[in-house]
């Protein structure tokens, strides 16, 4: 987005490619883009390889003055490494020269972390977008995470997600709060990490929490404000903090709550929870012990399994072995 905004500001026109399907395995997600400047600058990447050179030339002849147009590239395995396209995959990729305003609108919802939605209209090439709250439909696009193309009045389209990466609040300034602060962040997370106690939560025991914050935890919970692209994992082993966290946690809609703890302690927290008024059913929506059953034993160890359950309930996956899953190898990615 930056380039996009430097392009606008020096007056130039942009040509943009984005991957609107892809089948089999592909070496970039739905949603991935390419954008190329009227002099030629390119930023970003849908493929790699002779594709994305293909892809270069096709915007350049729709700055020209080309038509939009959807291009279709399937590989066999036998040319896939020569043709970029290693894991030999299709891919359909969507060219064309967005409306100037609409970029600027763009550019300000990422500027403000905000969610939208913008709809190409895959055979005319029209577009518009929609912003969180604006259109129930489109809400409900948002909400799912996941760019795609849909059948809409009739219509094909591509819906193209925009927000910002999920958060992971970590309650409890412990030595896995660190870990898992870290580890999240390598995959582009927000990370948050809380404590009631100011002498735990110090930037120095948690130097790769993005936020830092000190508070008990409906005063967390009221700040951060968990909504659906949120994970919460309790560290805290203590009931003054881990019931009324989760409490208000199950009251939200955050997709992941998870908490540590013996089996043992699991189910003692559970009685408390329903003395505190939780529904039983709500408690099911708790990941505890937290994690998935990898071995692990350092907090490094526990981040790792931690943040792996966090991935696969994401997804939607099981969190089992890729050798015994008989489906697509790499989830759907916003």
């Amino acid at each position: 987005m930056p380039d996009l905004e430097r392009w606008g500001a020096q007056g130039e026109r942009v040509a943009l490619a984005r991957v609107v399907a892809t089948r089999r395995s592909a070496p970039r997600p739905v949603g991935s883009k390419l954008a190329v400047s009227e002099r030629g600058e390119l930023a970003g990447s849908v493929s790699g390889g002779c594709v994305e050179n293909e892809v270069y030339e096709a915007a350049r002849e729709v700055l020209r003055g080309g038509e939009p147009r959807l291009l279709t590239y399937g590989i066999s395995d036998d040319l896939a490494l020569s043709v970029g396209l290693p894991c030999g995959g299709e891919i359909d990729v969507w060219v064309d020269e967005p409306d100037p305003a609409l970029l600027e609108r763009l550019a300000a919802v990422v500027r403000d972390d905000a969610r939208a939605v913008v709809l190409t209209d895959l055979e005319d090439g029209t577009q518009r977008l929609l912003a969180d709250g604006e259109d129930a439909q489109a809400d409900e696009l948002i909400r799912g995470g996941h760019s795609r193309v849909l059948e809409l009045e009739g219509r094909r389209v591509f819906a193209d997600v925009f927000g910002p990466p999920p958060r992971l609040l970590v309650y409890g300034a412990i030595d896995t709060a660190e870990s898992l602060s870290s580890a999240a962040k390598a995959i582009g997370w927000r990370t948050i990490v809380a404590d009631a106690r100011g002498r735990f939560a110090t930037r120095e025991r948690i130097p790769s929490a993005d936020e830092l914050i000190v508070a008990w935890p409906d005063e967390t919970l009221a700040q951060v404000q968990p909504d659906h692209a949120t994970a919460i994992v309790v560290l805290t082993h203590d009931d003054k903090f881990d019931v009324p966290l989760l409490v208000g946690a199950l009251a939200g809609d955050a997709f992941y709550i998870g908490a540590i703890g013996s089996r043992r302690n699991q189910e003692r927290r559970r009685e408390r929870l329903l003395d505190a008024g939780v529904d039983e059913s709500a408690l099911d929506r708790i990941a505890g012990p937290a994690g998935l059953d990898i071995g692990a034993h350092s907090p490094a160890e526990t981040a790792v399994s931690i943040l792996a359950e966090i991935m696969a309930v994401r997804s939607g996956r099981e969190g089992s072995p890729l050798k015994s899953a008989s489906g697509r190898i790499h989830a759907e990615v916003t």
